[in-house]
């Protein structure tokens, strides 16, 4: 089970990195800053840095490596995001979520999936603070 929710969210954390890295970066910024919450340089920011932590977040899942470090920093980034786009759709904001590219708005879907996924997240992220770390071996 911790192989596949570590290969499913990979998948997806990869997908996201893909679909904002073959975009102009500005375009994804301008998308943060329709949140409403940041400042226009942090948006910037962001819209520079964020493709590139998700691509690494999804490398990392993939491959297995610092598997508690990067299960807990995709569940923070999941809930973070959640939490974002429950505020702007309670709000009444009509935007993109910007989660996989442009084009997909805030809806009652997207908090679904976005809460399945943080969800699976959380049950990785568990199973992986539970789960043995390799011995050293003897010399």
């Amino acid at each position: 089970m911790l192989l596949v929710l570590r290969l499913a969210l990979a998948a997806v954390f990869l997908y996201a990195a893909y679909t904002k890295l073959r975009e102009p970066w500005m375009l994804f910024a301008m998308a943060i800053d329709a949140y409403q919450l940041l400042p226009e340089w942090a948006s910037m920011l962001l819209g520079r840095t964020l493709p590139w932590i998700e691509l690494v977040l999804g490398i990392w899942l993939a491959l297995g490596i610092a598997l508690r470090y990067a299960a807990a920093g995709a569940t923070l980034l999941l809930g973070v995001f959640l939490g974002i786009m429950i505020r702007t759709y309670a709000m009444g904001i009509k935007i993109d979520c910007a989660c996989f590219g442009l084009g997909d708005p805030i809806s009652w879907r997207t908090l679904l999936r976005d809460s399945i996924l943080l969800v699976l997240s959380v049950a990785l992220t568990v199973m992986a603070m539970r789960a043995r770390r390799p011995r050293a071996l003897a010399a």
